[in-house]
């Protein structure tokens, strides 16, 4: 893809960074989701854009798309860059259609092959291409953060009209930056008794906010909002919960129906978070257990999407939706809790799956045979959360008997999780059988380093001195490093503030010969000042280390520096 867009045609000057990056991730996108599954694959890059993006938007780190300014362009090789900038891409296909929108990239190509572009001209090549103007859009590509989209409806039965109220707003940056209203193409669907398909069209939302009328209903349809995700906001409804499970088992649209199940999940998790706050417990979860079970029990869906069905928001989906003066350890306990109440529930028929998902025959690459895979250790995961002894017997046979690296890897990293004989064990065959395998012991320092058992932190500590491990070797930082510090919440969170100081002082020792991966193990700081104040007071210690540390890089230096910054966005 980058022969294209990245070498053919390249960008003017680093301030057109995205111009290639965006689109070429697009395009690499575009290519997984017409060899594998569509639904899948947009899925998945939602879930990354969500877990890497918008923290980052919401942060000291934010960044327009296209930057201003920089101090080392390394540190702008980042997730608004990428996925972010392969977004807007996929907002222009969506606000001028198929047609238009490969006409203007077939004329982008022909037009600058050989050239140095900028994003003026490649918005110009769909201007062009489809006689339609996209001038409002340019400030996609000059304004950070994410916006946030309201969507209210409500239902007037002597008028049968349903009424869609929509509602932007951007935070500002905290330097008397002010935001604008941008066009946001908003795909909506209305789906009335029994899920049947009453109406889809395509809103775009140019001002701040609009209202929109649909009339002709005897009873309310259930408005499914943003399908496909078709712009990267943040969205909030007024949907209740009886609304987003009828849309998780009853939406056309494949995306939308996980994201109705990811959202009463979320909502169902901060209400569990806040219980526990208060020092109270909760056994909310049933209406969404029962959503799920009646969505994964259709076997018309393709098993790599009701793999995705299992998949619950993360305990770091909480931190960020919560925002303010975040425990991680709450995150965590409700987490757990929610997880143990759908593995309960959806037990026995978690069993019939995992056993209907038995291997057919040798390893296949195939789609088909990997979406078999998934389905069967999404449930794996979740039988094990159970705690059973059958449940870790099952475990520890999964590991053992795995033909293939996908199931191997899946088990190893659960049962890392475990404090049992079976998870040293199993550490140890699989070093001893992948040893000299540089790439595949990543994968071994990588789930040890995403351990939340006690204990774990100081087996982390010491994997440094591992013999296989080298501080020189960036994949190896990534994996055990770049991993604890990212997925570890648990350890990285520590109340004494270890973790802190464990990443901070190799951010320094690998800053002296690799000061890009040494910003890039930094970074994991960025969202510090929505903690507890406790841990806010831990992280900004570590972070002042780091600044006052003599020959700081200059990429250190200036991540380090803006995430001090109290005015910087998300402060």
């Amino acid at each position: 893809f980058h022969n294209w867009t990245g070498n053919r045609i390249t960008c003017r000057d680093w301030f057109q960074l995205c111009l290639k990056e965006g689109l070429t991730v697009y395009r690499d996108q575009e290519f997984s989701a017409d060899e594998r599954s569509r639904t899948v694959q947009r899925i998945a890059d939602v879930r990354l854009l969500k877990a890497a993006q918008f923290p980052e938007d919401a942060g000291p780190l934010a960044h327009p798309v296209r930057p201003e300014s920089y101090i080392e362009i390394n540190n702008f090789y980042t997730a608004t860059v990428y996925e972010k900038g392969a977004e807007l891409v996929r907002m222009i296909e969506c606000l001028l259609g198929a047609a238009n929108f490969r006409a203007g990239l077939d004329l982008y190509f022909d037009r600058h092959d050989g050239q140095a572009a900028t994003v003026e001209q490649f918005i110009a090549c769909f201007e062009d291409a489809s006689g339609q103007s996209l001038a409002d859009f340019m400030t996609w590509y000059r304004q950070a953060g994410t916006p946030r989209l309201e969507a209210q409806t409500t239902f007037d039965r002597k008028s049968k009209t349903l009424t869609l109220h929509l509602r932007q707003t951007i935070r500002e940056s905290g330097k008397g930056t002010k935001t604008r209203a941008v066009p946001i193409p908003v795909q909506i669907g209305l789906v009335g008794r029994g899920g049947r398909e009453e109406q889809a069209e395509l809103l775009v939302l140019r001002d701040a906010e609009a209202t929109y009328r649909f009339d002709g209903y005897d009873a309310r349809p259930v408005a499914s909002i943003l399908r496909g995700f078709s712009a990267p906001v943040a969205l909030s409804t007024n949907h209740t919960d009886a609304d987003l499970a009828f849309l998780t088992v009853n939406d056309s649209d494949l995306f939308n129906r996980w994201q109705s199940a990811q959202q009463l999940a979320l909502r169902t998790l901060l209400h569990l978070y806040a219980s526990l706050a208060n020092g109270k417990r909760s056994s909310k979860g049933a209406t969404l257990a029962k959503a799920i079970a009646a969505a994964i029990a259709d076997t018309a869906l393709e098993p790599a999407y009701r793999a995705e069905l299992l998949r619950l928001p993360s305990a770091a989906d909480v931190m960020q939706a919560v925002g303010r003066n975040v425990d991680p350890a709450l995150a965590i306990r409700a987490h757990r809790q929610l997880i143990g109440l759908i593995a309960r529930t959806l037990g026995p028929g978690l069993e019939v799956i995992y056993a209907g998902m038995r291997p057919r025959g040798p390893y296949s690459p195939v789609a088909k045979s990997a979406g078999r895979r998934a389905l069967r250790n999404g449930a794996l995961s979740l039988l094990t959360a159970r705690g059973q002894a059958a449940d870790l017997d099952r475990l520890s046979h999964h590991y053992s008997s795995a033909t293939n690296m996908t199931d191997q890897a899946h088990a190893l990293a659960l049962l890392a999780h475990t404090d049992t004989p079976e998870r040293a064990k199993a550490l140890e065959t699989f070093l001893a059988r992948w040893k000299d395998d540089d790439l595949v012991i990543d994968i071994w320092f990588s789930v040890q380093a995403q351990s939340m058992r006690a204990g774990a932190f100081e087996d982390i500590v010491a994997l440094v001195q591992h013999p296989l491990f080298k501080f020189t070797a960036p994949n190896k930082v990534r994996a055990l490093i770049g991993t604890f510090a990212a997925l570890n919440l648990h350890h990285f969170h520590r109340a004494d503030g270890a973790g802190y100081d464990f990443v901070a002082g190799h951010v320094l020792a690998i800053d002296r010969f690799n000061p890009q991966i040494a910003s890039r193990l930094i970074s994991s700081f960025r969202s510090w000042r929505t903690l507890t104040p406790a841990l806010r007071s831990h992280a900004r210690a570590a972070l002042k280390r780091v600044l006052a540390a003599p020959g700081l890089s200059r990429d250190v230096e200036e991540m380090a520096s803006r995430m001090l910054d109290a005015t910087a966005t998300g402060a």
